[in-house]
């Protein structure tokens, strides 16, 4: 993957110096078994790990409501080339996908407001309530901001089985398809369903992660026009799409599958729509939600 030839963005808070921030078992960094533990838990009751820790700490749901600008926030914290290679490479992607978005707004007739991406280690404090890194990356539409901690690639490559840089954009690709979801309209609507619980709200969940990989096929289908995918890229990335589906992620923890608490979709389906993306490079592809669709 040719990523040092992609821009780096400015967008990036740097929080990963301050340590794990406190709420969340004492601020104590929990590694790569708790980072399975969290998501296998919330798999097996049918529920979004994010929410089951949001949940543990008193708080609501993540709101979907996205705030106004606010000209007290900090400034972004752009790595300088060659002082960290693993930050740059975040920059580097999320400034491709800032640049393929705002590019395909503009051809819908809107304005690409892009996040900004938070880098912490161990827990974070966002607006959608204290997180662990146990949720792994995560899109929190109340401050339009990615919140990643870049220990989930080591995970994402160890104990997943899915390495490559494209594995990784692809993550990252995946959480900015959320906040393309926001900008849409997408995620209350989403949220409104899921309010009213039931089979049909975990459903509506599902389509709305699938729709995610869809956007992040998206991105990728415009990199690869670019020249900036390498042989091999591809197939990466719909290795990583696969690694964690429900279904193998389920299989792994207990042995069984339970279809009807999936959270993100199977890994067939992750491939499928991450493939159609990728090949289509078109949003309107990207229906998830159809009844055909699934």
């Amino acid at each position: 993957m040719r990523w040092r030839d992609m821009r780096g963005s400015g967008n990036i808070e740097d929080r990963e110096g301050a340590g794990p921030a406190r709420g969340l078992g004492g601020g104590a960094k929990i590694g790569g078994v708790g980072l399975i533990a969290v998501v296998v838990v919330s798999l097996l009751l049918g529920l979004n790990p994010l929410d089951v820790l949001v949940g543990l700490q008193g708080d609501g749901p993540p709101t979907t409501q996205a705030p106004s600008e606010s000209p007290s926030a900090p400034p972004a914290s752009r790595p300088a080339p060659g002082d960290d290679p693993g930050k740059d490479f975040v920059a580097r992607v999320l400034g491709d996908t800032e640049d393929t978005w705002r590019e395909l707004f503009a051809r819908m007739g809107g304005d690409y407001r892009p996040p900004r991406l938070v880098l912490f280690r161990g827990s974070v404090d966002s607006a959608c309530g204290m997180a662990s890194s146990a949720v792994g990356p995560f899109y929190c539409p109340a401050d339009q901001r990615v919140y990643l901690d870049r220990a989930f690639f080591d995970d994402l490559s160890a104990r997943f089985g899915a390495p490559g840089e494209f594995a990784r954009a692809y993550v990252i690709a995946h959480e900015i398809g959320h906040h393309v979801q926001n900008l849409l309209g997408i995620t209350d609507k989403v949220a409104s369903a899921r309010q009213r619980g039931g089979a049909s709200g975990n459903a509506v969940s599902v389509s709305l992660e699938l729709q995610a990989d869809c956007l992040a096929g998206v991105w990728g289908h415009f990199a690869h026009r670019r020249g900036l995918l390498d042989p091999g890229d591809v197939e990466a990335g719909l290795q990583a799409a696969a690694a964690i589906g429900d279904d193998r992620l389920q299989r792994q923890s207990r042995g069984s599958v339970s279809p009807e608490s999936f959270t993100h979709g199977s890994s067939a389906q992750r491939v499928r729509w991450f493939r159609t993306g990728l090949d289509r490079g078109d949003v309107r592809e990207c229906n998830t939600f159809s009844s055909a669709a699934r």
